[in-house]
């Protein structure tokens, strides 16, 4: 009885072992991949908050410049702001689905690599 437990004792104390070791690749591969990910959208949030940016101030401009030529300023904004909104409107009803589709095999492409 004795030659089976000492027997069985390294073994479990290997199995442990393993099971740790695994666990600990799992959590690293886990980081690598949430840091790929998050560093590649890094550049792309930069480039998109200058984009909205430019949008921001050419809304801007436009509304006043569109506010002299209609005699109210706040014409102008609106006429803009319903702009925004038929683009917003188009967006949602034709566009949404694929937009999504592109986002989401995106992700999947990062997180394979």
């Amino acid at each position: 009885m004795k030659d089976n437990s000492k027997i069985l004792e390294p073994l479990l104390e290997r199995v442990i072992d393993y099971g740790k070791t695994s666990c600990d690749l799992a959590k690293l591969k886990t980081i690598d991949k949430t840091s790929d990910v998050v560093s590649s959208f890094l550049p792309y949030s930069i480039v998109l908050f200058l984009i909205g940016s430019f949008i921001l101030f050419l809304s801007l401009g436009l509304a006043l410049w569109l506010g002299e030529l209609l005699g109210k300023t706040y014409l102008g904004f609106l006429v803009v702001a319903a702009l925004y909104a038929i683009k917003g409107i188009f967006f949602y009803f034709f566009m949404r689905k694929w937009f999504k589709r592109i986002f989401r095999n995106y992700l999947i492409k990062q997180l394979q690599n």
